[in-house]
């Protein structure tokens, strides 16, 4: 960690946004700002900027003067509550270094325009390899300044880190949201199978999500299935017929990126072919397919539900905790950068679960970037289609509390940067 520190540079900041939005995104930036207009630094930072739309916003030199437009401490609360990103996003990917360094060239000759000392990045796994990416070339080109990872992502995937801030408003969303079908679908005698998508690609701890309550009450959805265990059309088919002889409604909850043995994803029998900037393979549909199987092999009533980019902007039901945590982080960076610390992504670091406590602390960016966190063997039940209550007792400290916005005739007060 001491190899990742550099004395102590005076000038300007820049933060920006990238990757998928949540509902906790804004909460980290509201922490950045805070931790500017506290002077945490003491005088090391002199006026914040923000990057419209990460750093693609950055190369065209789209920058929004944050300090002059958070002057106001109500804005930043405002902001607190606010769901996606309100300084826009972006998923673009820097090139490997060496390939084409113009791009690199373009954007510190922007940071010397402005007198940008620290940059503080807030996304997710893709993010933290732009951070990365930067960090290394910077150091290699004799520019000093401050670069920091600052952790944001529903999926919850990066190494390290206890969890990740704004995973949990969206598994509380998903905690929520499953109670409710669950009680919809019992309202009715006749069989039934009601199978809720949920997002996840790679980890399953969104989907884990829908499991929580098995230590709270006790209804669950009957079965629940993660991309860290191969898809069996012929297990699942049984695993839903077993349901079924037990009670005539059965709700299933499966991540988007569930996979068959031979790596292909159940969505692609529903003819999705497309990648996205990072090449990743666009998912969507695997509800869908499994609705169409279980209606040709088992017959009764089957609906898919897809609950989409429901379950990342769904400020209205936020963890408290999720968002406080999301705050301190975005502090705690401007903090640590302030007293010389770069190329390093902020972690949380769970002290105990009950009564749940945390700090914040921070890690080489470059041993995170790239590095996929799924959720471990023992949180997933023998069978493969259920989580276990370590699982559920690992997350619920990070669903707790409830925090509303404001609100004017009914509507949520939210902030828009222009």
């Amino acid at each position: 960690m001491e190899n990742n520190k550099t004395k102590r540079l005076v000038g300007n900041a820049i933060v920006g946004q990238s990757g998928g939005p949540t509902a906790a995104i804004n909460a980290t930036l509201a922490g950045v700002i805070r931790g500017v207009k506290e002077d945490v630094g003491n005088g090391a930072i002199r006026t914040l900027y923000g990057m419209r739309h990460g750093v693609e916003g950055l190369l065209q030199e789209r920058l929004v003067n944050l300090t002059e437009l958070f002057a106001d401490d109500a804005k930043i609360k405002v902001l607190e509550h606010t769901p996606a990103a309100a300084l826009g996003s972006c998923r673009k990917k820097l090139p490997k270094l060496g390939e084409n360094d113009a791009v690199y060239e373009q954007l510190l000759a922007t940071f010397r325009k402005y007198d940008i000392r620290y940059f503080f990045y807030i996304g997710g796994n893709d993010s933290m390899d732009t951070v990365a990416k930067l960090s290394a070339y910077t150091k290699d080109h004799d520019y000093e300044m401050c670069i920091m990872g600052v952790p944001k992502t529903i999926d919850n995937d990066l190494v390290v880190t206890d969890h990740t801030p704004g995973f949990g408003s969206a598994a509380k969303y998903i905690a929520v949201t499953m109670q409710e079908i669950i009680r919809d679908c019992a309202v009715y005698a006749s069989p039934a199978v009601t199978i809720v998508e949920i997002m996840g690609r790679d980890a399953g701890w969104l989907t884990a999500a829908a499991g929580i309550s098995r230590v709270v009450n006790g209804i669950v959805p009957d079965l629940i299935y993660l991309p860290e265990r191969n898809f069996d059309r012929d297990e699942f088919f049984a695993d839903v017929r077993a349901a079924l002889a037990k009670h005539p409604n059965v709700v299933v909850a499966v991540s988007e990126g569930i996979r068959f043995a031979d790596g292909t994803y159940v969505c692609e029998g529903f003819g999705i072919d497309s990648t996205d900037a990072f090449g990743h393979k666009k998912l969507s549909g695997t509800g869908k397919a499994l609705e169409l199987a279980v209606k040709q092999e088992i017959g009764c009533k089957v609906r898919s539900v897809e609950l989409s980019i429901s379950q990342r902007c769904g400020a209205h039901i936020a963890s408290a905790i999720d968002l406080a945590e999301s705050v301190s982080v975005g502090r705690a960076a401007v903090k640590a950068a302030c007293e010389g610390v770069t190329r390093e992504m902020m972690v949380i670091v769970r002290d105990s679960d009950s009564p749940y406590a945390y700090h914040v602390e921070h890690s080489d960016v470059s041993k995170i970037a790239n590095q996929i966190k799924s959720v471990p063997a023992e949180f997933i039940n023998e069978r493969g289609n259920h989580i276990t209550d370590a699982c559920a007792r690992y997350l619920l400290p990070l669903i707790e509390g409830e925090e509303t916005p404001t609100y004017t005739n009914g509507i949520p007060d939210f902030l828009i940067i222009e």
